[in-house]
């Protein structure tokens, strides 16, 4: 956790849960029952690379999630939440605000360090956050605080500020980055072909060392290696042998995974896949074949069927878990209408002669499966829809054009308000419009006249799935589903030496 007072609640428990064991369970060694500290996690990822810089993340996409993932190890923000949802101070250590919420208060932690060993002063935090912060916020420094003035009342400012991009870092004369947080980029390793195989890549790798000067107290594990890049199949593999101790899973191995009998962590939904229409082709534009193809598309089949029960059908953009509401969404594939529905439109509206092209985000296995799907209920309505990802003009003149997008969308902030506000603007829905209130009903409002056009028809939410090996413990995730790897430690196998045992640390939950 990134509160100090918690190390005492760890040291209470590396001292009682040892005692309690050694009354219960005699013969047991006591070495593998608490904290220690040493070793090195080994990490393993699909994404390719992870930027680290904050100001270069796109909004909503995959790779900015995984960006986000390493980022919180190197970085802080000035405000976490708990596992209980609730506030607590980070780099800020106490915050006030007036009535309407519009001007907000921050004090900044003293004696806190960047990994450089410079000092964190508050023109940091300001020079950090300022080109990050949304239009509409304005932040200044005091001597050791700073302010944030809204143009309208910011009652969701506090959930914005603990997820998303809203790290503090300092930019270094280099064009690097340095932050404050419980581990350091020792070494960045890029792809590279290999020896005899040049049609092969060696997976990037990342290393990161522990920062023994943490403000918030030294992690558990000495370094992170992180593998980046390595096919999902390999991870598994990987896994099960003992060479890799935490490994992502994409949705549509994780029975495989459960079948090897490997230790599989889930989040909440973080991830939504939808279809949104572009004018770049003139079918999109009809209301009564967007129509159409919603109560054509077979959303159970997909969560179900397609991915194992291991995603969930969507009716609306938001999941239930961040707005409260989503449940509220009906629909439903309808089959004989959306039939009746294509029969009063032209012939060859989204026809043989002119199919309507999909292009995808990604080429992968799971978006490839999840398009065929889409194509396949399309057909069932007389409705011709064509994967357009690879497709090329006539005398190869570059791609076609495609009036849909399979897309997906990795849920960024714990702000209901900024998340719809970012998907609205990323759809290019109701451009200029600013979602002013963070109350449900009207949130559920402005949800609800987004999708009313069809103009983007939500398909699943899936969430995140983790392999984890049986020596890794304290594994944990924040409410916004950045990994705390700080709190992670390594057991050791029964009967090694427990030098270097924890008598504290950052952990509590073994």
């Amino acid at each position: 956790m990134k509160c100090i007072e918690l190390r005492w609640l760890a040291a209470i428990s590396a001292v009682a849960v040892p005692f309690v064991a050694l009354l219960l369970a005699p013969g047991r060694v006591l070495a593998t029952k608490h904290p220690r500290y040493g070793g090195t996690l080994r990490v393993e990822l699909h994404v390719a690379s992870l930027p680290l810089d904050p100001r270069e993340w796109k909004p909503g996409s995959s790779a900015t999630a995984d960006s986000e993932r390493l980022a919180g190890l190197v970085y802080d923000r000035l405000v976490t939440l708990d596992e209980y949802g609730r506030f607590q101070p980070a780099l800020a250590t106490e915050w006030s605000h007036d009535v309407p919420g519009k001007n907000w208060q921050f004090k900044i932690r003293s004696g806190v360090k960047f990994s450089d060993g410079s000092a964190l002063a508050a023109k940091d935090v300001v020079a950090a956050l300022l080109p990050l912060l949304p239009a509409g916020l304005t932040i200044s420094s005091g001597e050791n605080t700073i302010a944030i003035q809204a143009q309208r009342p910011a009652p969701d400012l506090l959930e914005q500020l603990a997820s998303g991009r809203y790290f503090v870092y300092r930019a270094q004369p280099g064009g690097g980055l340095t932050g404050t947080g419980p581990f350091v980029v020792a070494e960045t390793i890029p792809a590279a072909q290999a020896e005899g195989s040049p049609s092969v890549l060696k997976p990037a790798r990342v290393k990161l060392r522990a920062n023994e000067e943490c403000w918030a107290g030294r992690p558990f594990v000495d370094a992170i290696d992180l593998m980046l890049g390595d096919p999902a199949l390999r991870q598994i593999l990987n896994l099960q042998v003992g060479r890799a101790d935490l490994i992502d899973i994409p949705p549509d191995l994780v029975r495989k995974a459960r079948q090897e009998n490997l230790r599989v962590w889930s989040s909440p939904p973080d991830t939504l896949l939808a279809l949104r229409f572009e004018e770049a082709q003139a079918a999109a534009g009809n209301a009564q074949l967007r129509e159409a193809l919603d109560l054509a598309l077979d959303r159970e089949t997909m969560a179900n069927v397609l991915l194992q029960r291991q995603a969930l059908p969507a009716t609306g953009l938001l999941p239930q878990w961040l707005s409260g509401y989503a449940f509220l969404f009906g629909g439903g594939m309808n089959l004989e209408r959306a039939k009746q529905l294509r029969a009063d439109l032209p012939v060859n509206t989204a026809g043989g002669s002119e199919p309507l092209r999909m292009r995808m985000d990604a080429v992968g296995d799971l978006m490839k499966l999840l398009g065929e799907r889409v194509a396949v209920n399309a057909r069932q309505a007389n409705l011709t829809v064509q994967l357009a990802s690879h497709a090329t003009g006539g005398g190869g003149a570059g791609p076609q054009a495609a009036g849909l997008h399979l897309f997906v969308w990795h849920y960024d902030s714990l702000s209901p308000r900024a998340e719809l506000q970012e998907m609205a603007r990323h759809l290019h829905a109701e451009q200029g419009t600013e979602f002013e209130s963070n109350d449900p009903e009207r949130l559920f409002a402005e949800e609800q006249q987004l999708l009313e056009t069809r103009r983007v028809l939500p398909l699943l939410v899936l969430p995140e799935y983790v392999g984890i090996a049986g020596n890794v413990r304290n594994w944990s995730v924040a409410p916004n589903g950045e990994w705390r790897l700080a709190d992670v430690w390594l057991e050791t196998e029964q009967g090694a030496s427990s030098d270097g045992e924890a008598g504290g640390g950052r952990g509590v939950h073994p």
